[in-house]
């Protein structure tokens, strides 16, 4: 099992929380100022939106690595439409960019590898179930 994530207020700001990772850097999360936040860091929105894409990219790197494929890089943009995620349908829609000297088949092939990167499975198959309880 992973250590935990911790989520801390930060004392002096509206919302804004520090998220402590064990052996990475803090991360920050804020809401946009629309929201009476600060806007100053991504929102919870963007983190679960580019947990996606960064597990894409990284899914078809070792993917393209283990084939010795000559991927050079990945970019990757999600665009959100969040219209009817009180209805509980949130949709994402991801454009991939492989770079290097790709062949069409090799390209096609990396992009439907990406659709099994862990969080994409875990998006749109896993049943996630959360326990909220009080810390002493």
């Amino acid at each position: 099992m992973k250590p935990p994530i911790r989520i801390t207020s930060q004392r002096d700001r509206v919302f804004r929380q520090r998220v402590e990772l064990e052996g990475a850097e803090d991360l920050f999360v804020d809401v946009p100022e629309a929201f009476g936040g600060e806007g100053s860091a991504p929102d919870p929105h963007d983190y679960f939106d580019l947990s996606l894409g960064a597990c894409k990219a990284i899914t078809a790197q070792m993917y393209a690595r283990r084939k010795e494929w000559p991927l050079e890089g990945v970019e990757v943009v999600v665009n959100r439409d969040e219209r009817d995620e009180r209805r509980g349908v949130y949709r994402l829609e991801v454009a991939m960019r492989f770079l290097g000297e790709l062949d069409d088949a090799q390209r096609a092939r990396l992009e439907e590898i990406s659709d099994m990167c862990p969080i994409h499975r875990l998006m749109t198959t896993a049943t996630v179930e959360i326990t909220t309880r009080q810390q002493d």
